[in-house]
Order: C-alpha cells, then sequence, then structure tokens
C-alpha cells in the first residue's frame, strides 16, 4: 500500500527566552514529517540545526525532494544514502522508525535491542546576570542537575551565585563555544572549587586544536564540534565525552550508530537536544542507556506540548506512549 506523506511546520512558544552566548530563543519552529500507510501513522519533529543554516522551510525542502521516493516506499538504509545529517533527515527518519513500530506491532526499543527506563534529565538556566541566573537555579529546586549557559561575560560570578543558590546541584556548563583558551584556562579554579562536572563546547568549532595545550580539570564535550558519525573519531581525540543529538546526527538511525561506537572505543557520551516537543524528545530515549547525562528538557521550555507528551516529574521523565511516538 502507498504510503501518504504530509510535511508541516508549526510554532512552539516558549516560556521564557532561551538565551545561550550566541542567541536568544523567544519561540522555535520545527518540521513535523507524517508518514501514513494503511492504518498506520508515524510521526517525527525536528528544529534543525541552525548554526549549520537550517531552518523549518530549509529542511521541508529537502523533504520534498524525497516526497516521491518516501511514497514509493523509501526505508531508513536508503534514507542515510540520499540525504545528508541534519533536520530533515532527522525528522523523517524518526517518522520511518515510528512507523515501523506500529506496523510490526512493538516498541521502538524492541526493535532497536535496547533498554530504557525513566530518566532525570539536566534543566537548561538560560545566560543572565548572576543575581538572575541564581534565581532561575533557586526556583527548579526540584531538578538536581543544571546546566548553564555561559559566555565570556563574568562567568566566575555567575558560577559563584548558582553554586550558592543551589549547593546541592550537579552544575553543567554550555559555552556553546563562546569562549577561549585563555578564559578557559583562568577558570580552572573556579571550576574546582564550585564543583563543576563538565564543560560544554568551550571553544569554537575548528579551534579543538587549542585544547591540546590546555589541561583542563574538569571533563570537556564536544557538541558543535561533533556533529555524526564522520566526525566522532577525532572528537574523541580532542574531548572526554560526546553530546549526541538527533537533528545533528541526522536521525535515530545514525545517533545508535554512534551510540555503538562510542561502546566499543570507550567514549563517553551525553544525549542533548535543539529544543522541541515531546515528540522531538521521545526517540533520544534509546541513547540515554549507557550515557553520562541526559539533557532532553525542551518540552519544559514549551508554553504547550503536543499530544501524549512525555510526563515529567520534576527533572525524571517517563519514557514515551506509544500514543505519542515508536
Amino acid at each position: 500500500m502507498r504510503r501518504r506523506v504530509r510535511l508541516e511546520i508549526r510554532t512552539w512558544t516558549l516560556r521564557e527566552p532561551f538565551i545561550t552566548a550566541q542567541e536568544r530563543c523567544d519561540d522555535i519552529t520545527v518540521l513535523t514529517v507524517t508518514l501514513e500507510q494503511g492504518a498506520y501513522r508515524g510521526q517525527g519533529e525536528a528544529l534543525g540545526v541552525d548554526y549549520l543554516g537550517e531552518d523549518a522551510c530549509s529542511m521541508q525542502a529537502q523533504a520534498q525532494e524525497l516526497q516521491p521516493a518516501l511514497e514509493a516506499g523509501m526505508g531508513r538504509t536508503e534514507l542515510q544514502q540520499r540525504l545528508p545529517p541534519g533536520g530533515a533527515r532527522n525528522a523523517i527518519d524518526c517518522a520511518l522508525w515510528d512507523l515501523a513500530c506500529q506496523q510490526q506491532g512493538c516498541r521502538a526499543w524492541d526493535l532497536a535491542g535496547v533498554t530504557i527506563k525513566p530518566v532525570h534529565t539536566a534543566y537548561t538556566l538560560a545566560l543572565d546576570s548572576a543575581a538572575a541566573m541564581a534565581r532561575q537555579a533557586a526556583s527548579h529546586a526540584d531538578k538536581p542537575v543544571l546546566k548553564l549557559k555561559l559566555d565570556q561575560e563574568a562567568p566566575a560570578a555567575k558560577l559563584v551565585a548558582v553554586r550558592a543558590a543551589r549547593p546541592d546541584a550537579e552544575l553543567l556548563i554550555d559555552a556553546n563555544g563562546g569562549w577561549n583558551a585563555e578564559l578557559l584556562e583562568s577558570l580552572a579554579p573556579t571550576l574546582l572549587e564550585q564543583r563543576i562536572s563538565m564543560v560544554e563546547q568551550p571553544l569554537p568549532r575548528g579551534r579543538d586544536q587549542e585544547l591540546a595545550q590546555l589541561d583542563c580539570p574538569v571533563p570537556l564535550v564536544a557538541d558543535e564540534s561533533c556533529q555524526h558519525l564522520g566526525e566522532l573519531e577525532a572528537a574523541h581525540e580532542r574531548y572526554d565525552m560526546i553530546n549526541i543529538k538527533l537533528d545533528k546526527s541526522g536521525g535515530l538511525t545514525e545517533a545508535l550508530a554512534m551510540r555503538a561506537w562510542c561502546l566499543e572505543h570507550g567514549c563517553d557520551w551525553m544525549i542533548g537536544n535543539m529544543l522541541g516537543s515531546s515528540r522531538a524528545m521521545a526517540p533520544a530515549f534509546l541513547l540515554t542507556a549507557g550515557a553520562r547525562w541526559v539533557d532532553l528538557d525542551g518540552p519544559l521550555w514549551q508554553r504547550q506540548d503536543c499530544a501524549h507528551a512525555i510526563r515529567f516529574q520534576g527533572s525524571l521523565m517517563q519514557p514515551p506512549e506509544a500514543d505519542l511516538w515508536g
């Protein structure tokens, strides 16, 4: 039976501005791919990799080029060959996984051969003044792991303020490539004193070689510097850990291959997100087993979520229901 393909663009409004060293977001615009075949319907959602020039319209255009092939029955293997890593491939790949689960009457984690359970997600604190970030931290006392968005403006003061507000929390840093080697080196004593667990993407993508000259006292995590499987080996040489994201890798199929590579080569990984609804987060549950940290707080930033949303108790996420995905 021939498939029907629907490509929809929608906007999710955020509860408050999401501010990083590189951008401010008040809402996000995503691409949703729906594949219908008989009584079955698979869906996938992607925000795309904005710092590589992707947006909902560019992803929709990529997906439209493949629409005839998808309607004719194209599968996940051919998809990897027809589209590069990125948001369009992610949305289609996750929709194909969802459709296959319904057709085969199984859950996605059984199809992938992995085990999942409820997990705690890190919760992101948007970039702001030291006092404002401390207030954010205090207001989320039910979140045991906080990830701070920082730039070059007074990062040490912000770390001290947040630690004072939440002496109990595990603190992670995400610089989004907004630091330089000198700043990272100068912050070493503060990172230790404030019990920081890791620093994600301290330097801009393309300047990773500068890390070889530094002796950072906490683990460094590659985000922008490791987009997909083809960049994993090089990133592992420079970083202690990899942040796997579905939008970057181009979907669950490649993300699972990245997880398998990490397991084989003794490389730690975490699971991240580019923001998005529960539908965008659900496939990432298949990558959580063995991950050092899980960072899938996208739905907590939205004013509304999709139907059959993932259930959160503080930062504890329940596995997705079959009516949502997979």
